[in-house]
């Protein structure tokens, strides 16, 4: 029998090559602190999403691709500890993308964008180190101003265009983007009041409860819907405030 009719054979009947099979599957033993405060279920996603790379979480001392723990990498900080990286397994393709994204500007954006509260609950880990990073946003920009207008702009200033359509109370798109932490705002948004009442992303949040249907027209996005936004408010001018109030 020839080697491919062989390997055909196999894998219908469900006997496949673990190297062949795993290239896209992680195993990563994470502490209990981080999955129950939500963090690999919020990074996760994201990461997949943009891969096609799953991560399995094993149980302590399991066979792990990759583990989290206090040796290794160091990468964020928070829970009064410092969480570290351990490649175990180097030459498996997924795992070395997983600690590519782990440590560029989009996975660290991530780690410390997550924020279930209101308040971000990780750090890098050695802030006082960490040269200064200039934030690029994979998005495209041109989409991101149609899916703003689409999708933000019954509420907010998103562009001049659309001044007289929006809700006097909320800020608009130019002035949030002059807040020292905007992009925060904007990568988290969907968790911070009141959009987490009527907003969905898709892989991110879970389902509106029976009981609690959104009490407007709900927003529905993707992660590459919310990474475009990110791109066109980067690409904005900062309002001009003004001076800070002087007090006297």
């Amino acid at each position: 029998m020839h080697l491919r009719k062989l390997i055909v054979g196999l894998c219908l009947i469900g006997i496949g090559f673990p190297a062949l099979a795993n290239d896209r599957l992680v195993r990563l033993e994470a502490p209990a602190p981080l999955v129950e405060s939500g963090l690999i279920k919020y990074m996760v996603p994201r990461f997949s999403l943009k891969t096609q790379v799953r991560v399995e979480i094993v149980a302590d001392g399991a066979a792990a691709d990759m583990r989290f723990g206090e040796t290794g990498t160091p990468l964020f900080a928070g829970q009064d500890a410092t969480w570290h990286m351990q490649i175990v397994s180097p030459d498996h393709p997924g795992t070395q993308r997983f600690a590519d994204w782990l440590q560029s500007d989009i996975g660290l954006r991530t780690i410390t964008g997550f924020a279930p509260a209101g308040t971000a609950l990780y750090t890098l880990a050695t802030a006082e180190e960490a040269a200064p990073v200039a934030l690029t946003y994979d998005g495209d920009a041109v989409l991101g101003h149609k899916a703003s207008i689409v999708m933000c702009g019954r509420c907010h200033v998103v562009d001049p265009a659309n001044r007289m359509n929006d809700i006097g109370s909320t800020p608009s798109f130019f002035v949030l983007r002059s807040l020292p932490n905007w992009d925060e705002r904007f990568e988290t948004f969907y968790v911070l009041a009141p959009h987490g009442a009527f907003t969905q992303v898709a892989d991110v949040t879970p389902p509106f409860p029976e009981d609690r249907p959104p009490p407007i027209v709900p927003v529905e996005m993707t992660l590459d819907d919310l990474e475009a936004i990110l791109a066109y408010v980067a690409s904005l001018e900062a309002a001009d405030l003004g001076a800070p109030l002087q007090h006297q």
